[in-house]
């Protein structure tokens, strides 16, 4: 039978793709990080399912549970906050996986940094402004980062960067980015996105991490520093432009996707 790792998406029940909730409701075994993951999701796994908890097991525990599951045929829903493909821990349990020889599928959901930008209204790339998101972390307690992928050389780039995991790190972020961005650069953090108790945090690089600390906000947050979070005064898109040339379709047939034109 086959592991389905399914993006539960930021916190809101209701932002579940359609794909991954039908995969959900297919599977008799249900592993979720209980933390993180809502709750009311549960009710959509099948009746007389197996819910397993795993917010206090290891990776051992965590991939002995999915390989008793499918040595007993039944299919399983690995069910992880946002989007399995940033920050979620999948990697090294489908390297387990694949030495057990468990089949495994991805189902993408929506990302915490997607339901920030909602919560904010604001596009993160805006033409002329920016164009460039660095989706990254700080190093703390957690897994030491990479060489050259510390704030100070990524804040070199001037891109928007958006930073998870990183609430408690506040006042060090703003240390390391304020000689790039300056203490004038929007800067916006995002608590538990798309919850009922969402917080969002609105200023610039010289005033967040008072914001931050007064809010009491340590940690489900979302940091976002760069030019973009203020932008109003941009040129409009090429992509609706009234410059652009249209082929026009015979009819019946679709006119050219509007992706495909650069921005």
């Amino acid at each position: 039978m086959t592991v389905h790792f399914i993006g539960a998406g930021p916190g809101a029940a209701d932002l579940i793709t359609l794909r991954g909730a039908r995969t959900l409701a297919a599977c008799g075994v249900c592993l979720y990080a209980g933390s993180l993951v809502p709750r009311e999701l549960l009710a959509e796994c099948p009746p007389g399912a197996r819910l397993i908890d795993t917010a206090q097991l290891d990776l051992d525990r965590i991939t002995a549970e999915m390989v008793r599951a499918h040595e007993e045929g039944q299919d399983v829903a690995r069910l992880h906050s946002g989007d399995p493909s940033v920050f979620s821990a999948v990697a090294e349990q489908m390297r387990r996986l694949d030495a057990a020889g468990v089949p495994y599928e991805v189902v993408p959901g929506v990302p915490a940094f997607a339901a920030a930008a909602a919560a904010l209204k604001r596009e993160l790339t805006v033409p002329t402004v920016g164009q460039t998101v660095i989706l990254t972390r700080v190093a703390q307690r957690a897994t030491p980062m990479p060489e050259g992928e510390d704030l100070a050389t990524l804040g070199r780039s001037g891109a928007l960067l958006v930073l998870h995991l990183a609430a408690m790190y506040v006042d060090r972020i703003v240390d390391e980015l304020l000689p790039h961005y300056g203490a004038d650069c929007p800067a916006a953090v995002v608590a538990m996105a798309s919850r009922p108790e969402e917080l969002v945090l609105r200023g610039t690089l010289g005033d967040i991490a008072g914001q931050v600390k007064e809010a009491g906000v340590v940690r489900t947050a979302v940091i976002m520093v760069g030019r973009t979070l203020g932008a109003e005064q941009f040129r409009d898109s090429h992509l609706y432009s009234a410059e652009r040339e249209r082929p026009h379709a015979p009819c019946g047939e679709p006119a050219a996707s509007e992706g495909a034109s650069a921005p």
